[in-house]
């Protein structure tokens, strides 16, 4: 099967997993930890990294790696790796180029955990991040970056502010600098975007929202495109280029060619902090891949009808969605994303500020207040009073979040539906 030959929707079923005479159509669980093999030479060659094989799950396991093979295969990607998060997918992804006294940028408006990570526990461990407007222009991008500076980090559409990442425009600044395009597609997909079509390098994903898509299973994966040449930059990445003395000398570039970057998060990240998903878990993962398209399609249709009914009514004072044409960001949403669709979330505030908007969330009934997104069921959001709380109201600002924004999920149920519940819920707060 060659996958680049078939549409998204055939990849969603059919990547990753090709079963045999006899074998099951779904992907087993292989609920192990450890493979058994008959000699010791056998098991040498696989901790040397000399043959391919399965010993033991913290480093690989034939059912987390046949849906990463899907999802390698959705983004067009040479290689993929699933993590026990979306958190520890852009935890790796980093601190697989970066060391103690390395630095990287990224954009600013990007989820209040992930900013998180950059600005504070990264820093604790002696990797510097520098914040940037992605709206700014290329040049004072470019000014935030150092000789030590190792990537970019951007999200294509960011959480929860629903900003649309110019990548052409990203990958452009990374690339003049020598270093790789890093981008979070999880709001997107692959069904929506793929970054690596307008130049990204790597891609993140917390498979929790989207893939999943029925609130059962926590998850990341990273995706690499193989298309950033390390070899030559190998000044800045001696860590991809030169020996390691942890595998005999091995050099990652030139031992793995394309597969260099997501091998080297295996052989050395997963293998020394293990957050690794569980094989069940991973196999849920699959269950939710298998309808993806369909899903992305139907949450992106109800979604623009959610976005035209907010904008006319009244109680609202602003909405942001990247479907609307007087939205900001709608001719690069257009650009970029398949029939110009970017998910199912977007945001919007109530007129009389904060504590109005806190009311007609909990005068909600149908729809869910959840710390969730990109479930089948409707859900909503108060960033400043939940995920983001923990940045001053500068950061705030920074990252998009206004006090009265309320992000808005758009599920799977009936428009009508949902409508009713938002109708009753402005009415009892006039």
């Amino acid at each position: 099967m060659t996958n680049k030959k078939l549409s998204p929707a055939t990849l969603c079923i059919k990547a990753g997993w090709e079963p045999s005479k006899g074998e099951p159509r779904q992907v087993p669980i292989y609920q192990s930890t450890t493979f058994k093999y008959e000699t010791s030479e056998q098991m040498a060659d696989l901790f040397d990294l000399k043959a391919a094989g399965y010993f033991y799950t913290r480093l690989q396991n034939p059912t987390n790696d046949s849906v990463a093979a899907k999802i390698a295969a959705l983004e067009g990607g040479s290689s993929a790796m699933l993590t026990s998060s979306g958190q520890a997918a852009s935890f790796f992804a980093v601190l697989n180029l970066c060391q103690a006294g390395d630095h990287f940028v990224s954009a600013s408006t990007i989820y209040g955990g992930t900013f998180n990570l950059f600005a504070i526990t990264l820093k604790k461990m002696g990797i510097d991040c520098t914040f940037v407007d992605a709206d700014a222009s290329e040049e004072e991008i470019g000014a935030a970056f150092r000789p030590n500076t190792k990537l970019l980090f951007g999200e294509t559409l960011t959480n929860p502010a629903v900003n649309v990442l110019d990548i052409e425009k990203f990958a452009r600044i990374a690339h003049s600098h020598g270093v790789p395009l890093i981008v979070d597609n999880t709001f997107p997909t692959p069904i929506n975007c793929r970054p690596f079509e307008w130049g990204a390098d790597i891609v993140t994903h917390a498979t929790t929202k989207y893939m999943d898509g029925h609130s059962t299973s926590v998850g990341g994966a990273i995706v690499d495109s193989g298309n950033f040449d390390w070899a030559a930059h190998a000044d800045k990445f001696p860590g991809m280029t030169e020996p390691d003395e942890s595998y005999h000398g091995l050099a990652y570039a030139q031992a793995f060619g394309k597969n260099a970057f997501i091998t080297k998060a295996t052989v050395q990240l997963m293998r020394d902090l293990g957050s690794i998903p569980s094989p069940f878990n991973s196999y849920l993962l699959n269950v939710g891949l298998e309808s993806l398209q369909a899903r992305v399609e139907r949450h992106c249709a109800n979604a623009q009808v959610m976005a035209e009914y907010l904008s006319q009514c009244p109680e609202v004072a602003w909405i942001k969605f990247p479907g609307l044409p007087g939205d900001k960001y709608h001719d690069l949403a257009q650009k970029q994303f398949t029939k110009g669709r970017s998910s199912g979330v977007m945001c919007f505030g109530i007129k009389g500020g904060r504590e109005r908007s806190i009311k007609f969330m909990d005068s909600l009934k149908l729809i869910n207040i959840v710390t969730h997104v990109a479930d089948a069921a409707s859900c909503v959001l108060h960033p400043a009073s939940h995920t983001h709380r923990q940045l001053t109201d500068e950061q705030l600002i920074a990252a998009g979040v206004q006090p009265d924004l309320i992000r808005f999920s758009v599920g799977l149920e009936n428009t009508d539906d949902l409508i009713a519940d938002m109708e009753q819920a402005f009415a009892s707060i006039k």
